[in-house]
């Protein structure tokens, strides 16, 4: 995260009743709820993430078992179990 001086941001009237609540600290300002993304989306690992997933689904219903493809993506029977019967 890079800190920015909220002199060269924020109107004087607003700087000045900041500092009423605090001085020469660091303060975090979130982002607004619209504005969130969710988990994965900024690094694109969520859609990685489904992408696997497809290929796990087209791979068991092309006929490997459970097992085999808990072993080929390193990942657990339960996991494996998840993916193929979600909803």
């Amino acid at each position: 995260m890079k800190y920015v001086n909220a002199k060269a941001i924020l109107p004087d009237a607003l700087l000045k009743e900041l500092q009423d609540y605090i001085q020469g600290g660091y303060i975090y300002v979130p982002a607004s709820h619209k504005q969130r993304k969710r988990w994965g989306e900024l690094s694109g690992y969520r859609i990685e993430l489904h992408q696997r997933n497809c290929k796990i689904l087209q791979e068991y219903s092309n006929g490997f078992t459970i097992e085999y493809l808990a072993n080929k993506y390193c990942l657990s029977v339960y996991t494996i179990r998840k993916i193929i019967y979600q909803k």
